[in-house]
């Protein structure tokens, strides 16, 4: 079989392939020198054909199928493409494929086996006493043993095939020197007919022997037509129809020369060697020599194009391998040290994946070129796999401790959901919560239904809490409806008095607490005072006063110590804020020393550090209003 990798190719082409006739005139040779050279190189370049048919003679070419992504493949996927490959192809024929998917499926099932090993060891067991069996395992090596018993049959069987294919070659061969040896003028052409038939009828024989046999067969034939005098009309119409035969067949070849696809033009070159070698006898020996020479020629040109072709190949491949070696590079100085969360290694995953697919567009290399690197790619993604299993072994270790953690928060939330110690379990619960944010992710199985029933146990408990704190006795409910009542008639006052808004500040306190879930009330109080305060002839500092006391009274009457405590630290920041305006504006006043008194910019300072400092005594009483409060 015509091996058209383009490494075998430099193997099989001899060094001299390159010398044609330009580089002889060059190197001042003479014309007969360098046609001598041209004529070695032809035969050099017919050579590797006439083997090529050889091969071609005794072997099929393989079935090939590129597209597939054994990788991507199931285990059970690749044990039903193994059974369609084998029983619907050539058992000689698939031979690639067979690999591909064997190459694919131990890797894969050495996984699956390493992983259940791994589970059965942390489980406490044996290493030694570890077995795993698989339906799709056993089913694969039906297959495969059936496969094997196929090929070894079908090479016996076609050993047995050339073996006996050379001896009838032989005895062809053994009859034709009888024939000249013993010629009867009156039947020795239609003998001679006969063996050429019976020739052209066998089979392929060994690749070692094909051309052997032929080169013997073909001297045989060629000393039958010299000493076939007798007979000249025969052979004279022989020769004439071979010589037809064998120009067209010239021609073919020459028009080959300029086929678009070097490889196709090969294949049918090589077809055409075999049709002059075994189906056309020999021409008149004046014209033998002209005419192999333009079948020479014909077949140089077309080698030399597929040589420059390969030569191109091996270019563009070199780049190909660089850029793949550029992406293996990459992948191995891929850093993963500082991947400590899930969501490190997902981003991790992509921008890999990323890479990989830059090794994939890089383009295609024959097998041959292309294993060494695949295995380099594949030891890459490897170390990164490695790592980021590892960080999964152990996270789903941590998980299943969160897990465990998480369970036992839950139970203790359960046992204390119904109790009604509101205030020790309250503070236990708040614990939970607080612990229970603490611990990290569950295994996702688990996660949705953990939290679930954690979160309606916490709302069980709270909800119960709230009813209880909500829970409004008779006294209560009196007292919102008094303050209800008291709101309305506030809106009744038309024209207040600074006395009449004392003495309802005085009133609404003297009607007694409000229930914590209707505080509500207490800021529409506090609104209506406000908008009755603002109606008052009184300063506005008086006012803000008033306005301020009375929220701190309402607060103080509530127990809300956390609002009283903001309110003072409210105050603080404020008077800290005056002061260091006016401290700015003092400054500032300090490049006009030599301004005016009655300069604008000045009088506008000035002013505004007056307006300051009346905000600043206000706020200072309100800070030593809160401050002398017991609270």
């Amino acid at each position: 079989m015509l091996d058209t990798n383009e490494e075998n190719v430099e193997k099989t082409v001899p060094k001299s392939e390159d010398t044609n006739l330009d580089h002889a005139k060059a190197s001042n040779k003479s014309t007969k020198e360098a046609e001598k050279e041209a004529e070695i190189t032809a035969d050099k370049a017919v050579e590797e054909v006439e083997q090529s048919v050889a091969e071609d003679a005794e072997n099929e070419a393989e079935i090939e199928d590129n597209s597939v992504d054994y990788a991507s493949m199931s285990l059970e996927d690749l044990v039903a493409l193994l059974q369609k490959i084998i029983s619907n192809n050539p058992v000689h024929r698939v031979k690639n494929q067979v690999e591909n998917i064997k190459s694919a499926f131990n890797k894969k099932f050495g996984a699956l086996l390493a992983e259940k090993k791994r589970i059965f060891l942390e489980e406490g067991g044996n290493s030694i006493d570890f077995q795993f069996s698989s339906p799709v395992k056993i089913t694969y090596n039906q297959l495969l043993s059936d496969y094997k018993k196929q090929r070894d049959s079908y090479y016996k069987n076609l050993e047995n095939q050339l073996n006996d294919n050379l001896e009838k070659r032989l005895q062809v061969i053994e009859q034709l020197k009888d024939l000249i040896e013993n010629a009867e003028p009156a039947t020795m052409y239609k003998q001679f007919k006969e063996l050429q038939n019976t020739w052209s009828t066998i089979g392929p024989v060994s690749k070692t022997k094909y051309n052997d046999t032929w080169k013997i067969y073909h001297h045989h034939v060629e000393r039958f037509y010299d000493l076939l005098h007798l007979s000249n009309d025969f052979r004279e119409l022989d020769f004439k129809n071979n010589l037809e035969k064998k120009l067209a067949i010239i021609t073919q070849a020459e028009a080959l020369v300029d086929a678009k696809d070097i490889n196709v033009a090969f294949k049918e070159l090589q077809e055409l060697h075999k049709i002059w070698k075994e189906e056309i006898g020999p021409v008149a020996r004046d014209v033998r020599e002209e005419v192999w020479g333009k079948f020479s020629e014909a077949t140089k040109k077309i080698h030399d194009r597929r040589h420059d072709y390969f030569k191109e190949q091996r270019s563009k491949n070199q780049d190909i391998i660089e850029e793949k070696l550029q992406v293996v590079a990459k992948l191995n100085a891929y850093d993963t040290s500082k991947n400590k969360t899930h969501r490190d290694w997902q981003r991790s995953m992509k921008e890999v994946e990323e890479i990989r697919q830059e090794y994939f567009k890089a383009g295609k290399l024959p097998y041959s070129k292309s294993e060494e690197i695949w295995q380099q790619f594949k030891k890459a993604t490897k170390k990164f796999n490695s790592a980021k299993n590892l960080f999964y072994r152990e996270e789903k270790k941590e998980q299943q401790e969160n897990l465990r953690n998480k369970q036992a928060l839950l139970e203790k939330a359960i046992s204390l959901k119904d109790s009604e110690d509101w205030d020790s379990t309250t503070e236990i619960f708040k614990k939970i919560q607080s612990d229970w944010k603490k611990i990290g992710h569950v295994p996702r199985k688990f996660s949705d239904a953990i939290w679930k029933e954690f979160k309606n146990t916490c709302n069980f408990y709270f909800d119960r809490l709230h009813n209880q704190k909500n829970a409004i006795s008779k006294e209560q409910q009196d007292i919102v409806d008094a303050k209800k009542a008291f709101l309305e008639s506030l809106k009744e006052i038309a024209s207040p008095t600074k006395e009449v808004v004392l003495q309802a500040m005085e009133d609404w306190k003297n009607l007694g607490v409000l229930p914590r879930n209707v505080r509500h009330l207490e800021g529409k109080f506090n609104k209506q005072i406000d908008n009755l305060l603002e109606g008052l002839n009184v300063s506005k500092e008086e006012v803000e006063m008033l306005k301020f006391t009375n929220l701190i009274d309402g607060l103080l009457a509530n127990g809300d110590v956390r609002r009283l405590d903001s309110e003072q630290l409210s105050v603080r920041k404020k008077i800290d804020e005056i002061v260091r305006e006016m401290q700015q504006l003092e400054n500032n006043l300090g490049f006009f020393s030599n301004a005016k008194d009655d300069n604008p910019l000045v009088v506008n300072v000035k002013n505004s550090i007056d307006a300051f400092k009346r905000d600043l005594k206000v706020w200072k009483k309100k800070l030593k209003y809160i401050k002398k409060l017991d609270y």
